[in-house]
């Protein structure tokens, strides 16, 4: 689908308050992508993220009166999906928490030698993409939640810091120097210990059956390496990129957009479809 500009966005919001069950798809199909990769990698694992990006959607959709036009409509639905991801509870790393000290111990002191070979004849170098896919993403876990949107919002989405500082409701200045510093942090880490993304002795194919038993990946389920990927272009009209900051845009490559799942497609297309939205839509 072609990315809407913002003025045809606030049309199709004018129609769907006003009952326009295809301008409420259209305006749904414009921003679930968006909705999901953040939601992905604010949480970590696409288990969590697609029950994230319906629960983000549905609130998007039964607020959707409350939109005044004060900032762009994209914008608005970063604020509604950020401010609940930042508080978000219910997902695997709320209850087991990371840390960059954790994970360099982990990289350092794993035993990955002494692991059977678990790939069930699944080939190895996919399992490896698989992998070094799965351990990016969740290595953003390592950070509080405000670092984990501010690092998303600019190496991922490529947000202005006038339209990121919006969204996190600090100043543009504020945002730019906490992206700069955050993103030094991340490229330190990966420097020293990823031998994928800097210099680090770490390799994917050496720890795949380890990654396996501890059960980080599943030959039975690669979620990564089966997404579709798309370009952010398809899913956000930004004019302004974010400013350069640093020369650190290469370190960052793994953050790469995906298609939102099917299952999430057909969930909130079921609630479109119901009784449900007639009854949201008069209240």
């Amino acid at each position: 689908m072609n990315q809407k500009t913002n003025e045809e966005l606030q049309a199709l919001v004018q129609k769907a308050t006003a009952g326009d069950k295809k301008a409420l798809e259209t305006l749904v199909e414009s921003v679930q992508d968006l909705v999901f990769n953040l939601s992905l990698r604010m949480l970590g694992t696409f288990a969590d993220a697609e029950d994230a990006a319906q629960e983000i959607l549905l609130k998007m959709i039964t607020h959707l009166s409350s939109f005044r036009g004060e900032s762009s409509f994209t914008t608005w639905v970063f604020s509604i999906a950020a401010n609940y991801l930042k508080n978000c509870k219910k997902h695997m790393f709320a209850r087991y928490p990371l840390s960059f000290e954790y994970y360099g111990a982990d990289i350092e002191n794993a035993d990955i030698q002494n692991v059977p070979d678990l790939t069930k004849n699944v080939e190895k170098g996919l399992l490896a993409e698989e992998l070094k896919m799965s351990c990016t993403n969740v290595m953003l876990q390592c950070l509080d939640a405000e670092s984990r949107c501010i690092f998303i919002l600019g190496t991922m989405f490529k947000l202005d810091s006038r339209m990121a500082g919006e969204i996190l409701e600090i100043t543009p200045e504020a945002y730019r120097q906490r992206l700069s510093r955050i993103r030094r942090k991340m490229a330190d880490f990966l420097g020293q210990y990823c031998g994928e993304y800097g210099s680090g002795r770490c390799r994917c194919k050496d720890r795949v059956n380890y990654a396996i038993q501890s059960h980080r990946i599943s030959p039975q389920q690669l979620d990564y390496t089966s997404a579709e990927e798309i370009s952010v272009k398809t899913m956000l009209h930004v004019k302004n990129a974010m400013e350069e900051i640093d020369d650190l845009s290469q370190d960052f490559s793994f953050c790469r957009p995906y298609r939102s799942p099917e299952h999430t497609r057909h969930l909130i297309q079921e609630f479109l479809d119901s009784t449900q939205l007639s009854i949201i839509q008069k209240s």
